[in-house]
């Protein structure tokens, strides 16, 4: 079984590569989506709760992510507690997700699609880094388009993340991402024929 983690700034297609991997019969673990099952956690919650207040709790008890990412993503001391909060429980995760495939033997490639590539529980386990970029108008054109954000407010989160260039250090393939889909499939394609 081959782990390849896949990782970039928001709005690269990073998740785009991954859905293509997926197609080839990849088995893919969205580090996002963990994220948003484990603020589902009562202990997690009330760590965020401790770190950024009460108002980040909406009337039904489950966390307001906008409230939490106004918080955030003003502020980069703050931006840096939430992700130390978060990224010890997705890691954790992350980990016994892969032992689990593993140990299922049905996968011959899990994808690890993780926003900010950490040591433990990505670097630490994974076989190759896909390091995806696209020119920064790209981004934030695509981030507006899905998410109803503002330009300024995806400016803010993509400038609150690693650098490119920092991402493409760790990189074993860098996939440009500024093609059309049907491209960057065949891209896709012919790194997967190299195993």
């Amino acid at each position: 079984m081959r782990i390849i983690g896949v990782t970039g700034g928001i709005g690269s297609g990073k998740s785009t590569v991954s859905g293509i991997l997926e197609s080839f019969g990849a088995k893919i673990i969205d580090a996002d989506a963990i994220a948003r099952n484990i603020t589902r956690n009562k202990k997690v919650l009330a760590e965020l709760a401790s770190a950024f207040g009460r108002e980040i709790i909406n009337p039904e008890g489950k966390l307001d992510r906008k409230k939490l990412a106004e918080i955030a993503f003003n502020d980069a001391a703050k931006l840096k507690k939430l992700n130390q909060i978060t990224h010890k429980h997705v890691a954790a995760k992350i980990v016994k997700e892969v032992e689990k495939i593993k140990k299922e033997n049905k996968y011959r490639i899990v994808v690890l699609d993780v926003p900010i590539p950490v040591n433990h529980g990505f670097l630490d386990i994974v076989d190759e880094v896909w390091v995806v970029v696209a020119d920064r108008n790209a981004r934030i054109e695509r981030v507006m388009k899905r998410s109803g954000l503002t330009r300024e407010e995806v400016e803010k989160r993509i400038d609150s993340q690693m650098r490119d260039s920092e991402y493409i250090r760790l990189a074993n393939i860098i996939i440009e991402n500024n093609c059309e889909i049907e491209e960057l499939h065949k891209k896709i394609e012919g790194l997967l024929n190299r195993f």
